[in-house]
């Protein structure tokens, strides 16, 4: 195992900050930074490249760690002084490694849907923990892609990667061109898999009380503070609400996508013959 030292920040150290830091960075190398050990594990499980294994001391890693580091073989492994590595790191008691890895792009060209497609379209999302928790919940609940529309945060910020626990690894994260463009998908879908499209909002005029939501399906969500947009309304079948008890007339997206998700998984598995 041949080691890299990084005692200043050198060219090295700048390029491994730039990735946690700069999305036009992270773009343009196809490469991500990773914090947390859950999140690593499971880039590694969804057989993401890594590309560095980074520590403040190589040597006194755990088992894991070191295994970690022998079945990387292509991996930089990089130590850095401690004074360094808490830098790169947010967590205020850091990891024993952080990393960093290939991602896999995906497009409407190359998307792989299951017999009857299950698809969340997020609408400019703009809070990295909102939608790294929808992405954790996708992934629980068999989404086959969540789809991003509009200017949003870039779906592999460090924030995200730790708020879907390394789950986004193992998503379909389709990067919308542009409206047409998901239009012409969707007519498709809609012809080809008798697809549904479902938006969310508060004031919904079908209440899921009363309404049984099933695949295939594409369900929207909104913008934090804005909404979906007309355009995205327009294309709904229609939209669906979440009745609510208390005095706040609405749940966070994160929430409300999750519990709208729950409802289509569920009721797939009550038609399931398994």
């Amino acid at each position: 195992m041949k080691k890299l030292l990084i005692t200043t920040e050198n060219a090295e150290y700048q390029v491994i900050q730039a990735l946690k830091l700069n999305r036009t960075k992270r773009s343009k190398s196809g490469e991500v930074f990773i914090e947390g050990i859950e999140s690593i594990k499971q880039a590694v499980h969804a057989n993401v490249a890594l590309t560095r294994i980074i520590a403040a001391d190589v040597d006194g890693l755990s088992d894991w760690g070191k295994q970690l580091i022998q079945e990387h073989e292509t991996a930089k492994i990089i130590e850095m002084s401690r004074a360094l590595y808490k830098n790169l790191c947010d967590k205020e008691t850091p990891s024993e490694m952080i990393a960093t890895a290939k991602i896999n792009s995906v497009d409407l060209s190359n998307l792989r849907l299951s017999e009857t497609p299950f698809v969340l379209i997020f609408d400019r999302p703009s809070d990295h923990g909102n939608f790294g928790s929808l992405v954790r919940s996708a992934n629980s609940f068999s989404v086959d892609a969540i789809f991003v529309v509009g200017h949003a945060i870039d779906v592999y910020d460090p924030k995200v990667i730790r708020a879907s626990l390394g789950s986004i690894f193992h998503a379909n994260l389709v990067a919308v061109p542009s409206l047409h463009e998901l239009e012409q998908w969707l007519a498709v879908q809609r012809q080809k898999n008798h697809l549904q499209l479902v938006g969310t909002d508060s004031s919904g005029e079908v209440s899921l009380q009363t309404h049984t939501l099933e695949k295939p399906i594409a369900l929207i969500l909104g913008n934090e503070a804005k909404g979906m947009s007309v355009a995205l309304k327009n294309l709904c079948d229609y939209t669906i609400s979440i009745p609510l008890a208390g005095a706040v007339n609405s749940l966070n997206v994160a929430c409300a996508g999750s519990i709208l998700l729950w409802e289509i998984y569920k009721n797939d598995r009550r038609q399931s013959p398994f």
